[in-house]
């Protein structure tokens, strides 16, 4: 679970952090969509060079960037083995009895993971360069049409922001009690997956009274402090739109208009 990084805040007084959570939602919205409307390496490059640009001017280390990926790495595998085998195509480059890899399944195989690769990064990236308040507080604002429905957005926002910073304190909650169970000779290492799985059970019971427990401190911690959700409730911080979101704001709309560009006027990627 040390792996996971959504949730995770990396600190810093770079050109991302300070551009306002509702643009930086925006942008990572117009970026899935842009990665989605690929259908070739030209525009997943277009994509990833993007990224790379983002994620250069907001300081962020490669080693916590790349701690999302190895999160998901068993679907990455899995997802590529699965198409590899299965997509079937014209040109055979290896075969044996009932298995066939095309050369247009290993294309889509890469494909496919790069996009993943990159949908990944971009959403950690999101996470590392925003607190979860000011997360809940560009959700807040997306979402805002929404009161026109009588949707409770701001509860809604809060939720997400209390689930996005839970996410760190029972990675280390799970460490902790791991930890503890193999001082008393508990083993997690040995053995095969189902074995390993058993291994593992008993963590859980803990872990769910411990964040139950915690849920239970916040809930009286926010009616000590007299909370009431969205009711004549007031910000200390108030999102602004400055010359950086305009910035963010003109690079994600070139970004998708050039990908629409590629999509019309380039072939798929088989």
């Amino acid at each position: 679970m040390r792996d996971v990084a959504f949730g995770q805040y990396y600190p810093s007084n770079s050109f991302v952090h300070k551009c306002s959570p509702l643009i930086k939602i925006v942008f990572l919205i117009v970026y899935i969509v842009a990665i989605f409307l690929s259908k070739n390496f030209y525009a997943l490059g277009a994509c990833a060079s993007v990224f790379a640009l983002i994620a250069i001017f907001a300081g962020v280390p490669l080693k916590s960037l790349l701690r999302s990926v190895r999160a998901v790495l068993f679907l990455l595998i899995f997802m590529a083995l699965l198409n590899l085998f299965l997509y079937k195509g014209d040109t055979v480059w290896w075969e044996w009895k009932f298995i066939k890899i095309t050369k247009e399944a290993v294309y889509y195989t890469i494909f496919l993971a790069a996009r993943l690769f990159l949908l990944v990064l971009g959403s950690s990236l999101l996470t590392l360069t925003t607190t979860p308040v000011s997360l809940a507080d560009g959700l807040e604002a997306l979402l805002s049409p929404l009161k026109l429905l009588f949707v409770p957005v701001h509860e809604l926002a809060l939720i997400i922001s209390i689930a996005l910073r839970f996410i760190p304190i029972l990675t280390d909650e799970t460490g902790r009690i791991m930890n503890a169970q193999k001082a008393r000779g508990a083993d997690f290492e040995s053995g095969g997956l189902v074995k390993r799985v058993k291994a593992i059970l008993p963590i859980l019971i803990p872990l769910l009274i411990s964040a139950f427990r915690r849920a239970d401190e916040l809930g009286d911690a926010m009616d000590a402090r007299c909370y009431s959700g969205s009711k004549v409730r007031t910000k200390y911080k108030k999102l602004t739109f400055s010359w950086r979101d305009l910035i963010a704001f003109i690079v994600g709309g070139g970004l998708l208009a050039g990908v629409i560009v590629l999509r019309i006027y380039t072939t798929a990627v088989l």
